[in-house]
């Protein structure tokens, strides 16, 4: 979709329950834009998954356009039972575009405690965004979070992908908790796509 736009507040909250399958895509990547208002855009979600209920969130990536300001959320609960892929994609500026501001933050819930709280900020205003400590120079970035009572995850991190120039990504477990976290940068779109299917692809019982 085209925005949200300065001053937007949107929010979604999803509820799948006890025993359901949802899957949630979208047909063409969010864009956020600067609006008419100088206030900051928000985008909330959250997320509720029921007992042996499954949910693949699955939307096309958020591109940050320059001038924009937007402060995302994803809020996740889930329980014992829940199953979850969850990929969530941040392009950051158009073409040739530097970006605008973009902070993103992912808290997940597990069986009332908290597994992952992860908060980022990309653009010009977020100090050394684009440094060798986050992107390198890159300009997409993304997350794979997989939570599934039978997991079979790699006992340590794994680093996947090639040089420098080609992006990576990091795949490792959560502690307390069923659960496996693929983080990634890379180039573009594509190559990010790639890394987080690399990333899916060693976890073969989900």
């Amino acid at each position: 979709m085209s925005g949200p736009l300065g001053g937007d507040r949107l929010g979604f909250d999803v509820e799948v329950g006890a025993d359901a399958d949802l899957e949630v895509t979208t047909a063409a990547a969010t864009l956020a834009l600067r609006g008419s208002s100088p206030a900051p855009a928000t985008y909330d979600v959250r997320l509720t998954v029921g007992e042996r209920a499954r949910l693949h969130w699955l939307p096309q990536p958020l591109i940050s356009a320059r001038g924009s300001t937007l402060h995302q959320s994803y809020v996740l609960e889930l329980t014992p039972t829940s199953r979850l892929l969850f990929r969530d994609e941040q392009l950051l500026g158009r073409t040739a575009e530097e970006p605008g501001h973009l902070t993103t933050r992912l808290t997940v819930r597990w069986n009332g405690r908290t597994l992952l709280d992860q908060q980022n900020a990309y653009g010009d205003t977020a100090p050394a965004w684009d440094g060798p400590a986050m992107l390198g120079g890159h300009r997409a970035t993304g997350q794979l979070l997989i939570v599934h009572p039978g997991i079979t995850a790699p006992a340590k991190p794994q680093l996947l992908g090639g040089g420098p120039e080609e992006g990576a990504a990091v795949i490792a477990p959560l502690a307390h908790g069923p659960a496996l976290l693929a983080t990634a940068i890379a180039p573009g779109p594509a190559r990010l796509r790639r890394l987080l299917d690399m990333a899916l692809a060693r976890v073969p019982d989900v």
